[in-house]
């Protein structure tokens, strides 16, 4: 058994002091190596969690005696001569990120997610591990794992204990509900008046919906970790069975606003127990915490689990079409609002998470996992329901991933995913990945298209703003500067300005926080004058339609539709058309 232990001098500090005991055996050859990962599951890039590491010690046990140790990389460390001894490791770990995946100290509460702060040991990774908490008396402990002693937990391997966050406090709410003869926890941190009837009904109702669908549930137990913090933020991360979500402000959880993001995140998050925690990419079976691990397959975990996420929402009648809509056309403005899905396929963007995928980046380069690959499931689903008159869907699809690997552990391929999506079609699906998982293509007139067999359409709406609709660049006010702060490839703008300029008049007139109205008098050019490099210059903006940012596309109910487009609605989002 590995044991660790937590505790803390000082939580003013943020520093949290970790220790890491074992026993080597006296037939040991080898040096002890000490692996911090260096980055965490649900956010694809490297994070290097050791620089939050502070003075890292290690110690025979038994006479506290110092041994030498040497760093083998930024992240890991090596003891020789530590054959037959019972060696302790001790640092001190820097808490104080306040967000889904990270860890937090002060005097209310320690909040941890051990992913970031536990090292593990070279070679014994599915050994046991038992974590205890010196924290005060009268502080409760919520976690995925379970407790076989007050403030000590117990891991199977390290997999799970990296994958279980924590948060201990004397001040945690709790409620609980039960879908399918499982307990489901719901814990919160922080000052919010909750309307608890409200939300047990609510994420019961999406519980059901995710159980129905799956038919089975990969773990015994989940638990919802909520911080709802005194400012603004919006975050949610998967765990093993938890999530941690940090909404806030707390005193707006139950706004409307705000409890549409906690349902929308709390539905997404559940559903990634089966996506990605338990049906799990080949790639990642299992985690190499050490260094990045490329899958292409994001367009799966995130997308489908994006569109899943607030689908069920409607689905369960915890949201209303129109709700969804709301919500469908958020990804459509999000995805249509650069250019660049013209430039990198979806199963490439996967790849380039663990490159800039987080960033916002250069212009126009990439494309979002989460948002186009929503829509691409969209796309899947109701072509799936059309083919075969709605007796099968992507629903059939998630089913056939978890009874073939979640339930076995295996990994799936890329290979695995598109035979699945055949056998369920029916059909050849090639020019589906062809066009939208492996290519470039538009998403537009097929989402039209496949809208339309369920009573709906994508409408499109010009952009109000000139500078935008008309000539293809955005602007941004910095101390009073308006500045260039986007260009959309191959409009007027493209070939006059550039990001960072300093506009400053337009038609010989002052832009003072008028910028549009300068450019709403209906002419066919402006001279327009900017600081660029801090050298002042006049340059040309001439209107050619139909190059800018100037659409916009959103989901609507047809006025009108035949018996089947109103049958298909109803199938689709279980509603009455």
């Amino acid at each position: 058994m590995i044991q660790y232990r937590i505790s803390y001098e000082n939580s003013l500090t943020f520093y949290l002091q970790i220790e890491l005991t074992l026993n080597l055996p006296a037939e040991a050859t080898t040096p002890l190596e000490l692996q911090l990962p260096a980055w965490r599951p649900g956010r694809y890039e490297l994070q290097n969690f050791a620089q939050k590491i502070q003075k890292v010690e290690i110690f025979d046990a038994n006479t506290n005696q110092l041994l030498p140790y040497r760093k083998l990389t930024k992240d890991r460390w090596e003891a020789a001569n530590t054959a037959g001894r019972t060696v302790r490791v001790r640092y001190n770990f820097y808490a104080h990120q306040m967000d889904a995946g990270g860890s937090w100290l002060d005097e209310t509460q320690l909040y941890l997610n051990p992913v970031q702060a536990l090292m593990y040991v070279e070679g014994r990774q599915e050994e046991t591990c038992e974590l205890t908490l010196a924290i005060p008396d009268g502080w409760q402990v919520a976690c995925g794992l379970p407790q076989t002693a007050p403030n000590v937990l117990t891991a199977q391997n390290f997999d799970q204990l990296a994958d279980s966050p924590l948060i201990a406090s004397p001040t945690l709410a709790h409620q609980e509900y039960e879908v399918g003869g499982l307990p489901f926890h719901i814990w919160v941190q922080g000052e919010a008046e909750l309307d608890w009837p409200q939300i047990l009904a609510d994420f019961k109702a999406f519980s059901e919906e995710q159980l129905k669908l799956f038919g089975s549930f990969p773990v015994a137990d989940y638990h919802f970790l909520n911080q709802f913090l005194s400012y603004k933020h919006y975050h949610g991360v998967e765990h093993n069975n938890s999530t941690v979500i940090v909404l806030g402000p707390a005193e707006l959880i139950m706004s409307e606003g705000l409890y549409k993001e906690l349902l929308g995140v709390s539905c997404h998050e559940l559903f990634h127990t089966w996506n990605i925690k338990s049906i799990r990419p080949a790639e990642m079976q299992p985690y190499d915490y050490s260094r990045e691990n490329y899958f292409r397959t994001c367009f799966i975990a995130e997308g489908i689990t994006t569109y899943y996420g607030e689908y069920l929402l409607a689905r369960s009648h915890v949201r209303t079409p129109d709700q969804y809509f709301d919500e469908l056309n958020t990804v459509l403005r999000k995805h249509f609002d650069d250019a660049g899905s013209e430039n990198l396929s979806l199963a490439d963007a996967s790849m380039d998470l663990w490159l800039d995928g987080y960033k916002s980046g250069v212009p126009d380069r990439k494309v979002s996992v989460y948002h186009k690959g929503a829509l691409a499931a969209l796309i899947l689903d109701l072509t799936l329901r059309q083919l075969s008159g709605h007796a099968r869907s992507l629903d059939d699809v998630m089913r056939r991933l978890y009874e073939e690997f979640g339930k076995t552990g295996i990994g799936y391929t890329e290979a695995d995913y598109i035979r699945i999506v055949n056998e369920v079609a029916g059909r050849n699906m090639q020019a589906y990945f062809d066009k939208f998982i492996y290519g470039t293509a538009p998403l537009t007139e097929p989402l039209d298209k496949v809208l339309h067999t369920v009573g709906c359409q994508l409408l499109v709406a010009e952009n109000g703003s000139a500078s935008e609709g008309v000539f293809g660049f955005r602007t941004v006010v910095k101390n009073e500067r308006t500045e260039v702060s986007a260009i959309w490839p191959n409009s007027p703008a493209a070939t006059a300005l550039t990001v960072d300029d300093e506009i400053v008049a337009v038609n010989g007139r002052r832009v003072d926080m008028n910028l549009q109205s300068l450019f709403n008098n209906g002419a066919a050019s402006y001279e327009i004058s900017v600081f660029r490099q801090n050298r002042l210059l006049t340059v040309t903006l001439a209107a050619v339609p139909g190059v800018s940012f100037g659409q916009r596309y959103t989901v609507e109910k047809l006025e009108t539709a035949d018996a089947a487009q109103q049958e298909g609605f109803s199938k689709w989002l279980n509603w009455t058309f």
